[in-house]
C-alpha cells in the first residue's frame, strides 16, 4: 500500500507563486511516474504536470512556461512550482503516483488533495 501526502496549498495572490509537494510512503520499489492533477468546481479533473522517475516531464498547455515539476527519488517526493498564478489556476490539486511495489507490478495512488485559492 502506498500513501501520498500533499502540502503547500493555500491562498495566493494573482501573479504570485506557490510550491506544492507530495511525499509517497509505503511499499515502494521504484517510482514509475508522479504527477499533479487539479479539479476546479464543476470541472473535470485535469492533468497539470507529470514526471517520470527518469526525469522526463509533461505539462498541460495551460501551465507551460509557468510550472516546473521535479522529483526527489531518494525521498519519493514530487514538487510542483508554479508562478504567475491566475484565478483560473484555483482548484484542488491532487497528487498522483504510479509506483512499482515490486519489480513487476505497479499500483496507482492518489492523495487527498490540497486547495489552492488565487485571489487578491
Amino acid at each position: 500500500q502506498v500513501q501520498l501526502v500533499e502540502s503547500g496549498g493555500g491562498l495566493v495572490q494573482p501573479g504570485g507563486s506557490l510550491e506544492l509537494s507530495c511525499a509517497a510512503s509505503g511499499t515502494i520499489f521504484k517510482i514509475n511516474t508522479m504527477g499533479w492533477y487539479r479539479q476546479a468546481p464543476e470541472k473535470e479533473r485535469e492533468l497539470v504536470a507529470v514526471i517520470a522517475g527518469s526525469g522526463s516531464t509533461d505539462y498541460a498547455d495551460s501551465v507551460k512556461g509557468r510550472a516546473t515539476i521535479s522529483i526527489d527519488n531518494a525521498k519519493n517526493t514530487v514538487y510542483l512550482q508554479m508562478s504567475s498564478l491566475k484565478t483560473e489556476d484555483a482548484a484542488v490539486y491532487y497528487c498522483n503516483a504510479d509506483i512499482y511495489y515490486n519489480k513487476d507490478q505497479t499500483l496507482d495512488a492518489w492523495g487527498r488533495g490540497t486547495l489552492v485559492t488565487v485571489a487578491s
